[in-house]
Protein backbone atom coordinates (compact mmCIF):
# COMPACT_ATOMS: atom_id res chain seq x y z
CA UNK A 1 0.00 0.00 0.00
CA UNK A 2 1.48 3.25 -0.70
CA UNK A 3 1.50 6.72 1.00
CA UNK A 4 -1.65 8.10 -0.64
CA UNK A 5 -3.97 4.40 -0.34
CA UNK A 6 -3.19 4.68 3.12
CA UNK A 7 -4.18 8.15 4.30
CA UNK A 8 -7.04 7.35 2.26
CA UNK A 9 -7.50 4.03 4.21
CA UNK A 10 -6.57 5.97 7.24
CA UNK A 11 -9.17 9.06 6.56
CA UNK A 12 -12.00 6.32 6.11
CA UNK A 13 -11.06 4.06 9.74
CA UNK A 14 -11.33 7.69 11.38
CA UNK A 15 -14.61 8.99 9.40
CA UNK A 16 -16.28 5.85 10.64
CA UNK A 17 -15.32 5.14 13.76
CA UNK A 18 -17.76 6.27 16.96
CA UNK A 19 -15.67 4.70 20.16
CA UNK A 20 -11.85 4.44 21.00
CA UNK A 21 -10.28 2.52 23.89
CA UNK A 22 -7.09 4.11 24.27
CA UNK A 23 -4.94 1.57 26.14
CA UNK A 24 -2.12 2.51 28.72
CA UNK A 25 -4.08 6.11 29.78
CA UNK A 26 -2.87 7.89 31.82
CA UNK A 27 -4.34 10.31 34.38
CA UNK A 28 -1.85 12.86 34.47
CA UNK A 29 -2.73 15.38 31.85
CA UNK A 30 1.27 15.87 31.37
CA UNK A 31 1.15 12.59 29.86
CA UNK A 32 0.92 12.47 25.91
CA UNK A 33 -1.87 9.27 26.36
CA UNK A 34 -4.54 11.46 28.23
CA UNK A 35 -4.06 14.93 26.44
CA UNK A 36 -4.47 12.79 22.87
CA UNK A 37 -7.25 11.09 24.49
CA UNK A 38 -8.51 14.37 25.11
CA UNK A 39 -7.91 15.47 22.01
CA UNK A 40 -9.96 12.32 20.54
CA UNK A 41 -13.02 13.57 22.88
CA UNK A 42 -12.73 17.08 21.38
CA UNK A 43 -13.28 15.88 17.91
CA UNK A 44 -16.50 13.95 19.11
CA UNK A 45 -15.42 10.30 19.50
CA UNK A 46 -16.47 8.04 22.78
CA UNK A 47 -13.16 7.72 24.30
CA UNK A 48 -12.58 5.18 27.10
CA UNK A 49 -9.31 4.08 28.84
CA UNK A 50 -8.10 1.07 29.67
CA UNK A 51 -5.25 0.85 32.84
CA UNK A 52 -5.72 -1.61 36.02
CA UNK A 53 -4.73 0.94 37.83
CA UNK A 54 -7.11 3.84 37.61
CA UNK A 55 -10.82 4.26 37.25
CA UNK A 56 -11.17 7.83 35.61
CA UNK A 57 -8.88 10.29 33.48
CA UNK A 58 -10.36 13.40 33.94
CA UNK A 59 -14.08 13.20 32.96
CA UNK A 60 -12.78 9.62 30.62
CA UNK A 61 -13.81 6.09 31.88
CA UNK A 62 -10.91 3.86 32.89
CA UNK A 63 -11.30 0.40 32.70
CA UNK A 64 -9.11 -2.43 33.81
CA UNK A 65 -8.72 -4.33 30.43
CA UNK A 66 -9.81 -4.37 27.16
CA UNK A 67 -12.38 -7.33 27.86
CA UNK A 68 -14.26 -5.31 30.55
CA UNK A 69 -15.81 -2.67 28.37
CA UNK A 70 -19.31 -3.21 27.89
CA UNK A 71 -19.82 -1.89 24.08
CA UNK A 72 -18.03 -2.44 20.82
CA UNK A 73 -14.89 -0.72 20.47
CA UNK A 74 -13.90 0.40 17.08
CA UNK A 75 -9.98 1.47 17.41
CA UNK A 76 -8.45 -0.24 19.95
CA UNK A 77 -5.58 3.04 20.30
CA UNK A 78 -1.87 1.59 22.48
CA UNK A 79 0.06 3.52 24.18
CA UNK A 80 1.99 1.34 25.59
CA UNK A 81 5.94 -0.33 25.08
CA UNK A 82 6.58 -2.60 22.02
CA UNK A 83 8.21 -5.27 23.99
CA UNK A 84 4.66 -5.29 25.77
CA UNK A 85 2.16 -5.49 22.87
CA UNK A 86 2.19 -9.53 23.27
CA UNK A 87 0.21 -9.88 25.86
CA UNK A 88 -2.63 -7.37 24.57
CA UNK A 89 -3.21 -9.72 21.39
CA UNK A 90 -5.28 -12.28 23.33
CA UNK A 91 -7.86 -9.75 24.39
CA UNK A 92 -7.64 -7.40 21.44
CA UNK A 93 -8.75 -10.67 19.09
CA UNK A 94 -11.36 -11.19 21.68
CA UNK A 95 -13.05 -7.95 21.50
CA UNK A 96 -12.20 -7.25 17.47
CA UNK A 97 -11.83 -3.58 16.97
CA UNK A 98 -12.25 -2.81 13.41
CA UNK A 99 -8.93 -1.37 13.97
CA UNK A 100 -5.66 -1.84 16.27
CA UNK A 101 -3.74 1.25 16.35
CA UNK A 102 -0.44 1.45 17.74
CA UNK A 103 0.94 4.91 18.46
CA UNK A 104 4.02 6.51 17.61
CA UNK A 105 7.01 4.52 18.72
CA UNK A 106 4.95 1.69 18.76
CA UNK A 107 5.56 -1.54 16.67
CA UNK A 108 5.66 -4.93 16.73
CA UNK A 109 5.04 -7.07 13.78
CA UNK A 110 5.03 -10.47 15.41
CA UNK A 111 3.05 -9.93 17.48
CA UNK A 112 0.44 -8.29 15.53
CA UNK A 113 0.56 -11.03 13.13
CA UNK A 114 -2.70 -12.84 14.28
CA UNK A 115 -4.68 -9.57 14.41
CA UNK A 116 -4.19 -8.71 11.03
CA UNK A 117 -4.91 -12.36 10.42
CA UNK A 118 -8.20 -11.83 11.96
CA UNK A 119 -8.28 -9.37 9.20
CA UNK A 120 -8.21 -6.48 11.80
CA UNK A 121 -6.91 -3.26 10.12
CA UNK A 122 -3.37 -2.55 11.68
CA UNK A 123 -1.59 0.67 12.05
CA UNK A 124 1.48 0.59 13.86
CA UNK A 125 4.26 3.42 14.77
CA UNK A 126 2.01 6.49 13.87
CA UNK A 127 -0.06 9.39 16.11
CA UNK A 128 -3.39 8.93 15.41
CA UNK A 129 -3.60 12.73 16.35
CA UNK A 130 -1.53 13.45 13.86
CA UNK A 131 -3.18 11.48 11.51
CA UNK A 132 -6.29 12.86 11.99
CA UNK A 133 -5.41 16.54 11.26
CA UNK A 134 -3.54 15.15 8.06
CA UNK A 135 -6.47 13.53 7.12
CA UNK A 136 -9.57 15.65 8.25
CA UNK A 137 -12.00 12.99 8.47
CA UNK A 138 -15.56 13.56 7.98
CA UNK A 139 -17.58 12.84 11.47
CA UNK A 140 -20.71 12.40 11.64
CA UNK A 141 -22.06 12.66 15.57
Amino acid sequence: MNDEQELKEIRKILSEAKTIAVVGLSDNPDRTSRQIAEYLVGKGYKVVGVNPNISKSGEIDVYPGLTDIPFEIDIVDVFRRSETIPELIPDVLKVNPKTLWLQEGVRNDIAVKPVIEKGIYTIQDKCIAVYYSLCRPFRKN
